[in-house]
């Protein structure tokens, strides 16, 4: 039996840093006809996951099974609020499509799927908070989802690339990823996913944690609190998230609640502004049922 046709649900925790090693990115996998704990994968390497590696293990195995995977970036920027993704530039991309071919053309040669170069843009680096430089055409604009997640918790918005906080390297990276996989994955909203065998939606773990009640902590105790929310069984007492930021635990609980989302009919059901946004999987919308 499988959950709204998927056979499992993988939470990926992402990184938009540099190189071709990340120790920030965690995958976890949970199986559809189960209620057991999500499993983590170990990278190819066996030290740490790349980008690329990444993106040949979604294709790899979806090849024989049907996998909704979730990642921990902005799959868009704002659109809906000016109309534009960079409001007042006349070449502005029509379309997420035309947005993501933008970015990854502007990457260059840039290693595994590194995002940054666009902050060298004459125009474009005006639009970003990125490291060493605050463009004059910053500002803190929000997506719809952002604005519906702030019932529990609303991340960072995507043109900020500085800080803890700042979604913005990892969603540039993330969008690489998702121009690199045209044809070979259904990219969640813009792409109807019946049929597909890999579908990819955005995540945010803390708005996960938060929609259970929780601190986005890794001790083991808060993370199978946060399980058992999902309907998931815990992991072991002594399981010790690792990770920079906790990621382990981050890419756990996303899984478990993509296995326990994807059986709710009203969280497919989105507004116009996903279309050209995006949307964080799980998050309701005015127009979604209680």
């Amino acid at each position: 039996m499988t959950r709204n046709g998927f056979d499992y649900f993988a939470g990926i925790d992402w990184s938009g840093a540099k190189g071709r090693a990340h120790a920030g990115i965690r995958i976890a996998l949970a199986e559809a006809a189960s209620s057991a704990p999500p499993q983590l994968i170990e990278p190819p390497s066996g030290r740490a996951w790349s980008r690329a590696a990444v993106r040949d293990w979604l294709l790899d195995f979806s090849a024989e099974r049907r996998l909704l995977a979730g990642v921990d970036f902005a799959f868009a920027f704002a659109f809906e609020d000016e109309a534009a993704y960079f409001p007042g530039w006349p070449d502005s991309p029509a379309t997420v499509f035309d947005l993501w071919a933008l970015i990854d053309g502007l990457g260059g040669e840039e290693a595994d799927f590194y995002g940054g170069a666009i902050w060298r843009h004459p125009v474009l680096g005006r639009y970003f908070n990125a490291p060493g430089q605050r463009g004059d055409l910053f500002s803190s604009r929000r997506r719809e989802t952002e604005r519906a997640a702030r019932q529990f918790r609303s991340p960072s918005p995507v043109f900020n690339c500085v800080g803890p906080a700042g979604v913005g390297t990892g969603s540039l990276a993330g969008m690489r990823l998702l121009h690199h996989l045209a044809g070979r994955a259904a990219r969640w909203p813009f792409e109807d996913p019946q049929g597909a065998r890999l579908m990819l939606t955005e995540i945010f773990p803390g708005w996960y944690f938060a929609r259970a009640g929780l601190k986005p902590a890794t001790d083991t105790d808060n993370l199978n609190k946060a399980l058992a929310f999902y309907n998931s069984q815990p992991v072991a007492s002594d399981f010790v998230a690792s990770g920079p930021d906790g990621d382990e635990a981050d890419a756990l609980v996303s899984a478990a609640a993509l296995r326990w989302l994807a059986d709710r009919a009203a969280i497919w059901q989105l507004p116009e502004a996903a279309q050209a946004e995006g949307w964080i999987f799980g998050v309701e919308s005015s127009n979604q049922d209680a």
